[in-house]
């Protein structure tokens, strides 16, 4: 007879003799997600949650995921469970802060096969002035590129881009984006040639193919193959990266990465397409709080410690943006998440304004937060700066620090910041709503203590927090499925509806199949039309999603438990920065899991260094307003603190 599984807050599944002798040689996937406040890990064994952890993301990104597997791996050892880890998929937002802050990116050559057209707007014309200084190498306009229908512009000319090639050879630049005019409607014409060209004339180029990356639209299109192309070194030492401090944990499995659509890409493959991953964050949240509630249509609510990502789920993934979308202030059309992010988190500074009489006037919440240091500058852990957390702790809706040091705050204050948490979060319902009608809403995220279930919600026609919530972004990273996907102008005056629809389904199938889907599995998640009026012929964009589970690795492939080197006798532990005391055990239960970080039991270590040589005080960190234009004018402080947060 098998006893009901219990679960406990700090994370850890108690389970009897027998079902964890059932659980024994098991396959299990490890998910990390990466946010501002706080880097996940959980382990799953097909749908059930086996343990998790959470610990303070660091400034480098990877020490905190290696710190986070190493912490599961420890609890997965003390339970003596028999069995095989099959992968390791991870969240990271390693590249998309380094595109908000302009480091450590390189120049790109852009070569536009567009004949005649498109000349007035040249490559880079969209592009913030600071980050075009960091990445334009050169542009060149030359012959090539398609109409609508497939028919050429004007022809390639051989002669002209080998005098490209040597011209850029001559600059020093080996970073080249191909984008060509159309090309998504026939690569095979124009940009995938002149990429053999490049590659029998420059061996050393890496490139970059517009249409691999982007939809129909040639600028945005363009824009995000540059964004690709100037992040691939990166890429490159971020995955060898990873790869070491696995290897150093004792995993040699495969490891992915999760993209912008809720699936994995293999790490081979981010290797060429690092902006798939930009957006990994809300969307693992979004198909965690999926995968834990059964809820496939809803509104996701990911409070973290620092912001909150809103967004809609149909069919349990994410709802995509219908239109381009800014990335580090470029315009873009790559595949991403509708999502809405505001200044809402555990970290949240509260403040508060008073009238000429000393009476309290109003009370603000956000958007500047504590961050990563909540565990340090929050009242209830022994800090001096009064956040949404402390409003939690104060109101009884959440029990962790020493609620003792915010007894004595101002009830008004207290109620007018709840009301204003409230308020914060109704908006954001209202703005990602499609209808009039109340959706459904779920909470995720550790954040998710500031709001109060019971109270009546604006938009909300019921209110969910599934179990293991708090780590819902790393649930979502550990599931295994992978996508394919088709977007193309057909002209339906030289097919049918029917044909082209079917050809596309079974092009994204293909796709999925070629990324290590299960054919049996693969399912058709999305499929769209659009009419283009303006063109002649009858043409409609189309575009199909096609997702599948993950085809297991051969026997060999995992790495056995049994095999892993103990936590605390690793290389890792000699590669981590001076003071890394995390234990491999999960955090102390508590009856209410904290937003944001889990306060240790005891005393640790400072965090470790951060980017910049000075922490400057709240005083000094309060945003600048331009008094005559409302701007916020934004210090070297403002960009850090955005790109921290940006996870």
């Amino acid at each position: 007879h098998e006893t009901i599984l219990s679960t406990r807050l700090s994370g850890i599944i108690e389970t009897t003799t027998t079902t964890s002798r059932k659980l024994s040689m098991a396959q299990f996937s490890i998910g990390v997600d990466v946010g501002g406040t706080n880097t996940d890990a959980v382990v799953l064994r097909a749908d059930q949650v086996v343990c998790w952890t959470k610990q303070v993301t660091t400034a480098d990104v990877t020490t905190g995921v290696a710190r986070a597997v190493r912490a599961v791996l420890g609890q997965l050892r003390d339970r003596d469970l028999q069995g095989t880890i099959c992968r390791v998929n991870i969240g990271t937002t390693h590249f998309v802060n380094a595109l908000v802050q302009r480091r450590d990116l390189v120049r790109v050559a852009v070569v536009r096969l567009c004949g005649s057209a498109s000349r007035a707007l040249p490559p880079f014309c969209d592009f913030p002035p600071d980050l075009k200084k960091v990445v334009c190498g050169s542009y060149h306009l030359v012959n090539g590129g398609l109409q609508f229908d497939g028919q050429e512009i004007s022809s390639l000319d051989e002669e002209e881009l080998k005098t490209c090639i040597r011209t850029i050879r001559e600059e020093g630049v080996r970073n080249v984006v191909i984008a060509g005019v159309f090309s998504p409607i026939a690569p095979q014409r124009h940009e995938e040639k002149v990429a053999e060209i490049f590659r029998a004339e420059f061996p050393d180029v890496s490139l970059t193919l517009s249409h691999e990356v982007g939809q129909i639209g040639l600028l945005e299109r363009e824009n995000a193959a540059i964004l690709n192309e100037c992040l691939k070194p990166l890429c490159h030492r971020t995955v060898e990266a990873f790869r070491q401090a696995l290897n150093a944990l004792g995993l040699t499995c495969p490891f992915y990465l999760t993209q912008n659509d809720g699936t994995l890409i293999s790490a081979e493959q981010t290797l060429e397409y690092p902006v798939r991953t930009f957006a990994s964050g809300p969307t693992n949240s979004m198909r965690g709080a999926a995968f834990l509630s059964g809820v496939a249509d809803a509104i996701v609510i990911d409070i973290g410690g620092t912001t909150s990502d809103v967004g809609c789920l149909k069919g349990g993934f994410p709802r995509q943006a219908s239109t381009r979308v800014k990335v580090g202030g470029v315009s873009t059309n790559f595949r991403m998440p509708d999502v809405l992010s505001i200044g809402l988190g555990g970290g949240s500074i509260v403040k508060q304004t008073q009238g000429a009489d000393g009476k309290l006037t109003s009370v603000q919440v956000g958007p500047t937060s504590t961050g990563y240091r909540l565990v340090q500058e929050g009242l209830v852990f022994g800090g001096s700066t009064l956040t949404a957390t402390d409003i939690a702790v104060a109101t009884g809706h959440a029990q962790l620090g020493d609620p003792g040091h915010v007894t004595g705050l101002d009830q008004e204050l207290v109620r007018q910041a709840v009301d204003r948490i409230h308020h914060m979060v109704e908006e954001v319902i209202d703005q990602v709503k499609l209808s009039g009608e109340d959706q459904p809403i779920l909470l995720v995220g550790g954040g998710t203590i500031l709001v109060d279930e019971k109270r009546n919600i604006s938009g909300a026609s019921s209110i969910q927090k599934p179990q293991h919530y708090q780590v819902a972004n790393a649930v979502g990273a550990a599931l295994g499925q992978v996508s394919g996907t088709v977007d193309r102008v057909v002209s339906l005056a030289q097919t049918s509806r029917d044909e082209a629809i079917g050809e596309a389904k079974a092009d994204a199938t293909q796709q999925a199949v070629a990324a290590g889907a299960v054919e049996s599995t693969i399912e058709i998640t999305e499929v769209l039309e659009v009419p283009l009026a303006y063109l002649p012929g009858n043409a409609t964009k189309v575009t199909v999603k096609a997702v599948g589970l993950l085809t297991d690795r051969p026997t060999g492939g995992g790495t056995d438990l049994a095999d892993i080197i103990a936590p605390d006798n690793t290389t890792w532990e000699q590669q981590t920065v001076q003071g890394d005391d995390v234990d491999s055990a999960p955090p102390a239960a508590t009856p209410t899991v904290p937003p944001a970080a889990t306060p240790p039991a005891q005393p640790r270590a400072p965090p470790p260094p951060q980017p910049a040589s000075h922490l400057p005080s709240l005083q000094e960190t309060d945003p600048e307003i331009d008094p005559a234009t409302g701007a916020w004018v934004l210090s070297a402080w403002d960009v850090e603190c955005l790109a921290v947060g940006a996870g």
